[in-house]
């Protein structure tokens, strides 16, 4: 389908429009998994995400006759702000047509390049449909955000820069979505990396390859945050790649990706979106796979929206212990706040929210529910901080 030369062709085309981004080893996502993690930080790319390199790609090689058309693409987000981008350098005309619950620092960031957004259907295929219609209509050129092989080409100029700066690797994990990424790199690493393993990483409700090498299948679908992802079947032609050159496929679940995106933020100090993370993922859902192997990791997107961003993490820290949510019931007189305050305070604990409610929830008149989050510096401290306050009140954790 594609080769080598082409992902050097592609490699040239694009040289001086996409950024070569660094390839980087992280000394704590090596010591949080056993394995020695090398990472390629396409996060940085000016639209934060690797899609750019398949857009410049197919772009540049349009005619002037489909270039004065004008193009149009479907895409969650990534791959509709690498083609604003490429066909405003270009001065094409873009359209983007984009799922209605897309995150909205994406919508925002696509629209930013130029690029008229259209927002239609709940999922991916409801906006292929409408970007299918509108591209008959008006006659422009289709931009394939995964199932082209000038896309795919372009999306494996990734791999040539990763081989090139990592030095010796022994897995390469790539997340799928349509599945252009990982075919491209694939490719590559048939050709310069044989020896090297190929993993691909879906996430659980959108696992089309979960009985790879078999038959796809037509996952359930439905909200996650890997949205980037999340494409219920793979592209044609990156399948006929994947099923030749990638070893295995892994599904991980919706916690895992969570715990990826705050690990890589506290630990490789790299903010990653969902589906850059899912890689990530992988590692922290099968570590017997990876201990004590060189892994190659690729952030792929740092588009996350800052709510997402920031109730991911306060998630992660609730689970891990590390923010405290207590319920307990206090009789309903003075002093009695400033007396919970001082213990928690005592034991070192941080109050971060406090919720007094004396009306509804009470169980008697002289009586209130006090709700309280605590941040502690471990579970252990955490535990410590509620046995403090059990010695007193009734105390519940949330």
């Amino acid at each position: 389908m594609i080769t080598l030369d082409d992902l050097r062709a592609a490699a040239a085309r694009i040289e001086g429009r996409v950024l070569r981004t660094p390839t980087v080893p992280s000394h704590a996502l090596s010591k949080a998994t056993g394995a020695e993690i090398v990472l390629k930080l396409d996060n940085l790319q000016a639209v934060g995400s690797f899609k750019e390199r398949g857009a410049a790609n197919k772009l540049a090689l349009l005619t002037p006759e489909e270039r004065s058309r004008g193009v149009i693409t479907v895409s969650a987000g990534n791959h509709a702000q690498g083609v604003a981008r490429h066909a405003s350098l270009l001065g094409i005309d873009a359209v983007i047509v984009m799922p209605r619950f897309t995150p909205a620092a994406k919508v925002t960031r696509t629209a930013a390049w130029g690029a008229r957004v259209v927002l239609a259907g709940n999922n991916f295929a409801e906006a292929t449909a409408h970007a299918d219609a509108l591209c008959a209509a008006e006659g422009r050129v289709f931009v394939h955000p995964y199932d082209d092989p000038a896309v795919m080409a372009g999306q494996g100029t990734f791999a040539l820069e990763l081989f090139e700066d990592a030095g010796p690797l022994d897995i390469f994990v790539g997340p799928i979505g349509g599945g252009g990424l990982l075919s491209g790199c694939a490719v590559a690493a048939s050709a310069l990396r044989p020896e090297m393993d190929i993993i691909g990483v879906q996430v659980e409700a959108y696992s089309s390859l979960s009985a790879f090498p078999g038959d796809e299948l037509m996952p359930p679908g439905g909200a996650t945050i890997a949205e980037g992802i999340a494409v219920l079947q793979i592209g044609r032609q990156p399948l006929s790649v994947i099923r030749d050159h990638v070893s295995r496929v892994l599904v991980v679940p919706e916690r895992a990706v969570e715990d990826a995106i705050t690990l890589m933020a506290e630990g490789a100090k790299q903010v990653s979106e969902g589906a850059g993370a899912a890689a990530l993922a992988a590692v922290l859902t099968y570590p017997e796979l990876f201990r004590g192997r060189r892994v190659a990791l690729p952030v792929t997107g740092g588009n996350i929206d800052s709510r997402i961003l920031a109730n991911t993490l306060l998630r992660t820290l609730l689970r891990d212990g590390r923010l405290l949510c207590l319920k307990m019931d206090i009789p309903d007189r003075p002093g009695v706040l400033a007396d919970i305050s001082r213990t928690i305070g005592d034991a070192g604990g941080n109050i971060i929210e406090v919720s007094h409610q004396r009306l509804f929830t009470a169980a008697s008149v002289q009586a209130a529910e006090l709700e309280v989050m605590i941040e502690a510096r471990d579970p252990l401290h955490a535990q410590q901080i509620m046995e403090e306050l059990a010695k007193t009140y009734i105390v519940r954790r949330v």
